[in-house]
């Protein structure tokens, strides 16, 4: 994460991920890789991450660039905000097929959605928007001061 020139507003690089108490500007810049964003409507509080794999298989450092481990540990930092679990909304993003492989079989992109989708259903967190797949590259910009997230997409190659 580095936090450019505006301490409020960082910018998420892979395998980071940011949640703080207070209002921010969080942006990352996606291709294959999906963010999940966390927002408690009561508190108005919010996190993202940004992952890059899907799971994490137990081989060396659990990482955030691993999905479960990313997700996981954005909902220990939202937890540790007082925010309440069934209080918090995800929105997701990313997960583009940006690589194209001959056989299909390495579309990261498409397995980084699946590993969102069930690790929030595992933690009983509804998605309330998603942004996801398709062949472009995005750009996230999440409030989280309003839960607001925008969306620029780049045209594709």
């Amino acid at each position: 994460m580095s936090m450019g020139s505006n301490p409020n507003q960082p910018f998420l690089l892979p395998g980071t991920l940011f949640a703080k108490d207070g209002d921010y500007i969080i942006t990352t810049v996606l291709g294959s890789c999906v963010a999940v964003c966390f927002w408690d409507p009561n508190l108005r509080r919010g996190g993202m991450n940004h992952y890059k794999l899907p799971l994490w298989n137990g081989d060396g450092l659990p990482s955030p660039k691993f999905g479960n481990i990313a997700t996981n540990k954005l909902l220990e930092l939202m937890l540790g905000m007082r925010c309440r679990r069934e209080a918090i909304r995800a929105k997701i993003f990313g997960g583009a097929a940006v690589i194209q492989s001959s056989s299909g079989l390495l579309n990261v992109g498409q397995r980084n959605i699946e590993a969102a989708r069930s690790i929030l259903a595992e933690h009983r967190i509804p998605i309330v928007a998603a942004d996801v797949g398709g062949e472009c590259s995005r750009k996230v910009i999440f409030n989280t001061l309003d839960g607001t997230v925008m969306v620029k997409k780049a045209s594709p190659q």
